[in-house]
């Protein structure tokens, strides 16, 4: 029943739309913010070097912050932000669909955590399996969760 619900096709759309209302929000309030997302997804233009991509984990942190949240632009299925990368501070168009985002976070606590399942042949994500594992992986990421967890 869960599984049969959080893939609902309208729980899914209603998660996104959750997501780029809050996202637009955080824009337009000018409130600097996290989100926790599958890299596999994200596309990168130009694509980062090597050497950087293979310090990123599965599930990575972007800080929308500073020129980054500045930069940043929303549309009905899409983030992106500029942001620098490395030592050097290697620049790229940074695109993260909506739904794979996993978490939204304002000052380390989460204020959205999408636990919708894609299935594939959806509008917006390309590939999501393992989605609650995904989210609840990304959830426990943060050790202020756990915490909540154990309550």
């Amino acid at each position: 029943m869960l599984t049969s619900t959080l893939s609902n096709e309208k729980f899914c759309n209603m998660m996104e739309d959750h997501i780029q209302d809050i996202i637009e929000y955080l824009l337009v309030e000018n409130i600097n913010f996290s989100i926790l997302t599958n890299v596999s997804d994200v596309n990168f233009q130009p694509e980062l070097p090597v050497e950087i991509t293979d310090t990123f984990k599965q599930i990575t942190m972007f800080v929308v912050a500073g020129y980054t949240h500045e930069s940043a632009l929303i549309n009905e299925d899409f983030l992106s932000f500029e942001a620098g990368f490395g030592a050097d501070n290697y620049g790229s168009l940074v695109t993260v669909p909506l739904m794979s985002i996993l978490q939204i976070l304002v000052e380390d606590t989460p204020i959205f955590i999408n636990l919708a399942i894609q299935v594939a042949g959806k509008k917006t994500l390309k590939k999501q399996k393992k989605g609650i594992k995904k989210s609840m992986e990304a959830l426990l990421s943060n050790p202020e969760n756990q915490k909540l967890l154990k309550k």
